[in-house]
């Protein structure tokens, strides 16, 4: 079951440099929202943490609250290991582990996670591949390296990997951007399928790209070079393409800057 997410006053820092600063926003079930803004402005920064990867980051840390429902992720007694399983994460760059095969690239979260018969992690592979629109172009080489397959099957390999462990979001930031078109379009396709059974939170570059799949879109902006990057708004995808509340908005869709 897919879970709601709500920030309030998030802050991040890298060591005494403030990346992002007082963000605060609301994020539902089964819905795609969308990051967008010029580079640098932190839009990465906050992604990562949403699962807390950015405290792997050295120096990195966060003050605010991340609430997943009722749920505070940075509360004193949780997990971060447990909150990443919950928070699933898909990167840039596809990055299958190399010298594992498909059918165990597939299976190392839920092979981490417990302990799981061959049938039992035969059958939740097979359901990754295919929730990834995958299975019918690997079902007869699942014992070949991952590495081996191109770019955009990478990626979709990489999302199967993290779907496999029942995530309650996913995270993906610029998830198309070393693809060509048509991986890129299968991506999106998928994206579009996921979202029936994850929250979904993406990061691009790319103003079609955020319009097609997202719900509702985020931007991000820097008041000036080495400012905190700011959430300038967020509201339903047609509403920012069409009307936005900020000017500074409209000139970042429309090409004006950034």
């Amino acid at each position: 079951m897919s879970k709601r997410i709500d920030v309030s006053g998030l802050t991040a820092y890298y060591g005494s440099h403030k990346a992002i600063d007082d963000i605060s926003m609301n994020i539902e079930p089964r819905t795609v929202t969308a990051f967008i803004g010029p580079s640098g402005c932190g839009k990465s920064t906050f992604l990562r943490t949403l699962n807390r990867m950015h405290e792997v980051t050295p120096g990195g840390r966060v003050e605010g609250k991340v609430l997943l429902d009722d749920e505070n992720l940075y509360a004193a007694n949780i997990d971060p290991v447990a909150v990443r399983r919950e928070i699933g994460m898909v990167f840039q760059r596809p990055n299958p582990f190399p010298t594992m095969s498909i059918f165990d690239n597939v299976a190392a979260g839920l092979k981490l996670n417990g302990s799981y018969k061959k049938s039992e992690l035969t059958e939740i592979v097979e359901k990754s591949l295919k929730g990834a629109n995958l299975w019918n172009e690997v079902k007869d080489r699942l014992n070949k390296p991952g590495s081996g397959l191109s770019g955009g099957q990478q990626q979709r390999l990489c999302i199967a990997r993290a779907i496999a462990v029942e995530p309650k979001v996913l995270l993906m930031d610029e998830p198309c951007s070393a693809l060509d078109p048509i991986s890129t379009l299968a991506i999106e396709d998928l994206i579009g399928e996921l979202k029936e059974r994850f929250t979904i939170v993406i990061v691009t570059h790319n103003m079609q790209q955020a319009a097609r799949v997202s719900d509702r879109t985020a931007f991000f902006n820097l008041a000036a070079v080495g400012q905190p990057g700011k959430l300038i708004e967020i509201d339903d995808t047609e509403r920012i393409f069409s009307n936005p509340s900020v000017q500074a908005t409209e000139d970042y869709i429309s090409g004006r800057f950034g």
